[in-house]
C-alpha cells in the first residue's frame, strides 16, 4: 500500500477535533492545525516558530523544558491529564483544563502532541462529586486490594469516621467481626465479574460503626474504571427503620387479617342467615299464591260470567242501572288481575313461577324492550345501553327478563326524582375458581354472562341494602310499593340459575348485578304467530280432576259452555276409577298437580297405564313439581297456571288434543 500523499496528511490534521501541535527538539512549534487556532485563540502566524511555552501557564513555564527533555530521552507514546487535568493556556490569559498525547515522528526529531479541551468533563466530575456528598446513601470506593480510596459525607455520618480515619484502610473495617473472615472471597468474587447488583434487599446484611454497634443495611455495588484501575462503589443505607416499620405492619396486618377473618365469618353467617330467610319466606310466598290462585281463578271466571250477563242487560237497556253495574263489574275483574299479578310476583320471588324458558341472546330482549323502558323512566332520565356485540347465549324466559328490567327501571325512577342516567350493560366473563370464590355472594366458577343494572340515584344506606331481596320490604309510603319489585327479580334470577347481588351507596347511586350461566344449547326454531286465537268449541270429552270443589265447578261450566263433554272427580282415587270403567270414553285428562292423597303426576302416570296416549293437561299455581336439574320445564309438559281466564283453559285445552 502506498503512502499517503501530503495533501491527505493535510487533510486530515485539519480534520481532526483535537489540536494537532508539532514542536521540534529545541521546543519551538513548527505545524498547527485548524482546531489549535480555534482553541488557543492565536493565529498559524503568530506562534508558528515560537516556543511551546507560549500556550503553558506561567506558573508551570520553569517546569516545562525538563518535562520536554525527559520525553525525548523516551520516545513512547503516552497520555497525560487523563486523571487530573493538566492546564493550557489560551491567548487572552484564560486556562482551560486539558488532555495531551505526546508521540514522536520517525527519526526523533519532532514531538507531536494533541491536546483536548477537557473543559465539560471536568465540570461533570465536579457537578458528580457534588452528587456524590449530596447523596443520601453512604458511598465508600474500594480498590482491588480491598483498601478504601472514596469517603462521602454521609459515610462519615452514618459510619462515625472521619475521612482520614477510613482513606487506605481495608473495607473490612466496616464489616462485623461475625462476617470478616469471608468478606475478602467475596470481594475477590465481584472484582472477578464487576456488575452492578443490589445486596441485602431480601435479608438485610450488617455493617459495623466505629463505637463497634452494627446495623442492619442494604449495599449497591457497581464499578468504576479510572487511572488507578478498577474501584468497586459500594452504596449503603441504614434499613434499621424500614425493619422496624416493617415488623410493626407485619404486625397490624396480622391483627388486620385476624379482625377481617372474624368480620368475614359474621358476614357469611349473615348471608347464610338471610338465604334460609329468603328461603322461607320463598316456601311461604309460594304456598299462599297457590291457594290464593285457586281462589282468584273461581272470583274472576265466576266474575266473568256474571259480567258477561249484565253486559247484555246493558246493552239491551242503555238507560237501566246495567251499565253502571257493568263498569262496577269490571272494576272488580280489574282488581282480580292485579291481584293475579301479585300472585305471580311472590311465586316469582318463590321460585315457583311457570317458565318456558328457551336459548336468549340477552342483548336481543334489551332492546325489544327498550322503548318500553324509556316509557317506564320518563323524559328526565337518560337511558344508556352498552351492550357486549358477541354475547353468549344464556337458557331464560324472555318474558321474565323483561319483567326484571321494568322492575330495575322502575325502581331506578323512584331514586332518580330529579333526572339521571340509568345503564344497562351486558358482558361476557369466564370466572376462574379464586375469582368466583371472591364475588359477593360466592358463585361456582364457569362462564357467565353479565347484566349490570347501575342508576346515578339517591343509594341505599346499608342497614336497607341487606333487606332489598325481601317481599313486602319497602321504604316507600304506604300505598307506593308492595316491596315485590326487587324480590321478584331475586326469584327470577335465581330460578334461570343464575346469581343476583346489589352494590350502592348513599349518594352514590345503586348497581344491580345479575350473572347468568352460559348454555350450550341451539336455539330453538320458533313459528311465527297466527294471531290471537278464538276459543273453539268441541265434543271431546274430558276428565277433570280438581280437589278444590269451587274450581273444579267453575272448570265444567266453561268447558260445558263451549260444547265439551265433562267427568269430574274431587281427587286421584276418584278419577282411577272412572279411568277403570271401560265403557267410558275418554279424550284428555285435565288435572291438577297438588293435591291430597295422590298427585297428579303420580295419578297421570297410572292413567296412562291404564290408557295409552291419553293427553294429559295440568293445572296449578307453580312449576316446581315439573322443574328439571336444569331449571326448565320437563319435555312435552302442559301446563296451565292458575288464576287462568276461560280463553287461556281453551286454547291450551285444544292445543293438547289438537298435537294427539
Amino acid at each position: 500500500m502506498s503512502e499517503p500523499s501530503d495533501a491527505v496528511v493535510i487533510g486530515l490534521l485539519e480534520a481532526a477535533p483535537d489540536a494537532i501541535i508539532a514542536v521540534d527538539r529545541d521546543g519551538r512549534i513548527a505545524v498547527v492545525n485548524a482546531q489549535t487556532v480555534r482553541m488557543f485563540g492565536y493565529e498559524r502566524a503568530e506562534i508558528l516558530g515560537k516556543s511551546i511555552d507560549l500556550l503553558v501557564p506561567e506558573r508551570f513555564r520553569n517546569r516545562h523544558p525538563g518535562h520536554r527533555m525527559a520525553y525525548l530521552r523516551d520516545l513512547r507514546p503516552r497520555p497525560m491529564g487523563a486523571g487530573v487535568p493538566l492546564a493550557a493556556r489560551r491567548r487572552d490569559g484564560s486556562e482551560f483544563p486539558a488532555e495531551i498525547s505526546l508521540s514522536a515522528l520517525a527519526g526523533g526529531g519532532m514531538i507531536v502532541a494533541a491536546v483536548r479541551d477537557v473543559s465539560d468533563r471536568v465540570r461533570r466530575e465536579a457537578k458528580f462529586q457534588g452528587l456524590l456528598e449530596a447523596a443520601p446513601d453512604a458511598i465508600v470506593g474500594v480498590a482491588a486490594d480491598g483498601r478504601i480510596t472514596l469517603v462521602n459525607a454521609q459515610a462519615e455520618r452514618l459510619f462515625g469516621y472521619q475521612r482520614s480515619e477510613l482513606f487506605g484502610q481495608p473495607i473490612e473495617t466496616l464489616v462485623p467481626e461475625s462476617a470478616r473472615a469471608r468478606h475478602p472471597n467475596l470481594r475477590h468474587r465481584y472484582f472477578a465479574d464487576p456488575r452492578p447488583r443490589p445486596m441485602g434487599s431480601g435479608t438485610a446484611l450488617r455493617a459495623r460503626r466505629r463505637d463497634g454497634t452494627e446495623f442492619p443495611a442494604e449495599i449497591s455495588l457497581s464499578a468504576l474504571e479510572t487511572e488507578d484501575g478498577l474501584i468497586v462503589s459500594a452504596a449503603i443505607r441504614d434499613v434499621s427503620e424500614r425493619i422496624e416499620a416493617q415488623a410493626e405492619r407485619q404486625r397490624l396486618e396480622a391483627e388486620r387479617e385476624r379482625l377481617a377473618a372474624a368480620a368475614e365469618r359474621e358476614r357469611l353467617e349473615a348471608q347464610l342467615q338471610q338465604a334460609q330467610r329468603l328461603e322461607s319466606l320463598g316456601q311461604l310466598a309460594g304456598g299462599v299464591a297457590h291457594d290464593f290462585n285457586n281462589l282468584l281463578a273461581v272470583m274472576l271466571n265466576y266474575a266473568s260470567f256474571v259480567a258477561e250477563q249484565i253486559q247484555e242487560a246493558a246493552d239491551a237497556d242503555p238507560e237501566s242501572a246495567w251499565p253502571q253495574a257493568s263498569c262496577d263489574l269490571q272494576q272488580v275483574l280489574r282488581a282480580g288481575r292485579r291481584a293475579t299479578e301479585l300472585t305471580h310476583q311472590l311465586l316469582a320471588f318463590g321460585r315457583r313461577e311457570v317458565v318456558r324458558p328457551r336459548v336468549l341472546d340477552l342483548n336481543v330482549v334489551i332492546r325489544e324492550v327498550e322503548q318500553l323502558l324509556l316509557r317506564t323512566l320518563g323524559e328526565h332520565i337518560q337511558l344508556h345501553a352498552d351492550l357486549e356485540p358477541r354475547l353468549w347465549p344464556v337458557l331464560a324466559d324472555p318474558g321474565q327478563i323483561e319483567q326484571v328490567l321494568v322492575n330495575l327501571a322502575v325502581n331506578a325512577r323512584d331514586a332518580m326524582p330529579g333526572g339521571g342516567t340509568l345503564t344497562v350493560h351486558t358482558g361476557n366473563r369466564d370466572l376462574a375458581a379464586e375469582e368466583a370464590a371472591r364475588m359477593r355472594p360466592p358463585v361456582p366458577p364457569g362462564r357467565y354472562v353479565r347484566l349490570r343494572v347501575a342508576d346515578t340515584g339517591t343509594g341505599i344506606p346499608p342497614d336497607v341494602l341487606e333487606r332489598v331481596f325481601e317481599p313486602f320490604f319497602t321504604t316507600k309510603a304506604p300505598g307506593e310499593g308492595t316491596g315485590l319489585g326487587l324480590a321478584t327479580v331475586y326469584g327470577i334470577i335465581t330460578q334461570a340459575g343464575g346469581y343476583a347481588g346489589v352494590q350502592s351507596a348513599v349518594g352514590a347511586g345503586t348497581v344491580v348485578t345479575a350473572l347468568f350461566p352460559v348454555t350450550q344449547e341451539l336455539p330453538a326454531t320458533i313459528p311465527a304467530s297466527a294471531g290471537p286465537a278464538q276459543p273453539q268449541r268441541g265434543g271431546e270429552t274430558i276428565l277433570v280432576v280438581e280437589d278444590e270443589e269451587a274450581l273444579r265447578a267453575v272448570t265444567e261450566r266453561i268447558l260445558t259452555r263451549h260444547g265439551y263433554h265433562v267427568l269430574s272427580a274431587g281427587g286421584g282415587p276418584a278419577a282411577l276409577e272412572i279411568v277403570q270403567d271401560t265403557t267410558r270414553h275418554l279424550d284428555l285428562l285435565l288435572t291438577d298437580v297438588v293435591m291430597p292423597h295422590m298427585h297428579g303426576r303420580e295419578l297421570a302416570e297410572h292413567v296412562r297405564g291404564a290408557r295409552p296416549g291419553l293427553p294429559v293437561v295440568y293445572m296449578s299455581g307453580y312449576a316446581q313439581p315439573f322443574i328439571t336439574g336444569e331449571g326448565t320445564l320437563e319435555p312435552n309438559t302442559i301446563l296451565i297456571t292458575k288464576p287462568f281466564t276461560q280463553a287461556e283453559l281453551l286454547e291450551r285445552l285444544r292445543e293438547a288434543l289438537d298435537r294427539a
